[in-house]
């Protein structure tokens, strides 16, 4: 028990010996996929997958990016009477914007 607490104070001695200005940081949270897999980052990989180039993915998920955080509401911080208010104003905002209103 005492080698292996001995060779942890080893490593991070060392570490810090040989690359001062790098930060390491070690606990048990950092390498959680499950909370690692709703971050943006990943949800953006996880879209990029079904396109066939990285290229049409980028076009299309710049674009997507913008618009997407329109009908996405912080639903946990509003009442539902409150959401439903909001999503009809996006919404109407949308058709104004798109031009989809003049054209039905």
């Amino acid at each position: 028990m005492a080698r292996s607490r001995c060779r942890v104070g080893w490593w991070e001695f060392s570490a810090r010996l040989l690359r001062p200005s790098v930060e390491h940081r070690s606990s048990k949270y950092l390498n959680n996929r499950a909370e690692n897999s709703h971050q943006p980052t990943r949800q953006r990989e996880r879209a990029m997958k079904n396109f066939r180039s990285t290229g049409a993915a980028q076009r299309f998920l710049a674009a997507f990016s913008r618009i997407s955080t329109l009908f996405r509401p912080r639903r946990h911080l509003i009442t539902a009477s409150d959401y439903r208010a909001e999503m009809t104003e996006r919404f109407r905002f949308w058709k104004t914007v798109t031009g989809a209103a003049a054209h039905a």
